[in-house]
């Protein structure tokens, strides 16, 4: 049996629609669809499934990153599939060049397991993508807002070209990696990635590998003038704002820690968090 695990509000609304295209791949096998917000208990749930059965995400990075945190712990018999079916497709964007052009599933078991924990208030998270602490956080909580009020499209790049003129404030951050810490000035964003891609296609973090061998994560300081940001901010999209050496830094390492003068929004795989000061990130290589 296939079991298609399906959001029917990932991109838009538009998570039905893009279950049955990914019904179409299993022709010639039995499949049921799966309401993710029907489930209370993902672990029970996989418990009732056959070691042969199959799992396919139809889904974008929320989906994923929930799935994934709720069964991290177990041993999954079952192999998992992802359909990209995401506004953002951040995940999908990092790993496909792994595959052929024209892969449609994209196997999940390889990169379930040895994630990086965050803690965020007092709430334990394994993440995929990234986090985002500072403007990114406050673009994700603006976008909150107005899902709430609309189902159109979300334009996260008017967003963040707001905040970065007008709305949003920067701040004092101290940062530790691997026990080194240092203070920085006029911040606007301190994320910590696994993978390359947030935010639906910024590519904050071009140098890291989520496949790397030491199992490290990459902490980017980003700041500086509003203008100056403002001016740099398209280059997020190919990675190049790299050569900005004054207000972009990058730090790889098992332990991060992020404290700022002030609370923000922070996000983590694209779920806000509201008023928070510090995040702490552990990545620990279990092959040593």
């Amino acid at each position: 049996m296939v079991y298609i695990f399906m959001n029917p509000l990932a991109n838009n609304h538009k998570g039905e629609k893009a279950t049955e295209q990914a019904k179409t791949l299993f022709d010639q096998q039995s499949v049921k669809i799966v309401d993710v917000r029907h489930i209370t208990n993902v672990p029970a749930f996989i418990a009732k499934l056959a070691a042969d059965d199959k799992i396919v995400i139809a889904g974008g990075d929320g989906t994923v990153a929930r799935f994934i945190d709720a069964v991290y712990d177990l041993n999954l018999t079952q192999q998992v599939y992802l359909y990209p079916a995401g506004s953002g497709n951040d995940f999908y964007n990092d790993i496909k060049d792994r595959y052929p052009p024209d892969t449609k599933l994209f196997p999940l078991n390889e990169y379930m397991k040895d994630l990086p924990e965050v803690v965020v208030n007092g709430t334990y998270r394994r993440f995929i993508n990234g986090i985002g602490f500072g403007i990114d956080g406050y673009v994700c909580e603006k976008a909150d807002i107005e899902r709430e009020k609309s189902t159109k499209r979300i334009n996260y790049t008017k967003i963040a070209i707001k905040g970065c003129l007008y709305d949003y404030k920067r701040a004092n951050a101290t940062v530790t990696v691997d026990g080194v810490t240092k203070t920085y000035k006029n911040v606007f964003m301190v994320p910590c990635m696994m993978g390359r891609y947030y935010g639906g296609g910024m590519m904050i973090a071009p140098m890291q590998d989520r496949k790397n061998a030491e199992k490290t994560v990459s902490c980017v300081v980003w700041r500086g003038s509003r203008l100056g940001t403002l001016l740099r901010f398209s280059s997020v999209y190919t990675g190049k704002q790299v050569k900005y050496k004054k207000a972009y830094e990058v730090r790889s390492g098992h332990s991060v820690k992020v404290v700022f003068e002030k609370p923000c929004a922070l996000q983590i795989d694209g779920e806000t968090f509201r008023n928070v000061l510090s995040y702490s990130v552990t990545f620990h290589n279990h092959d040593k």
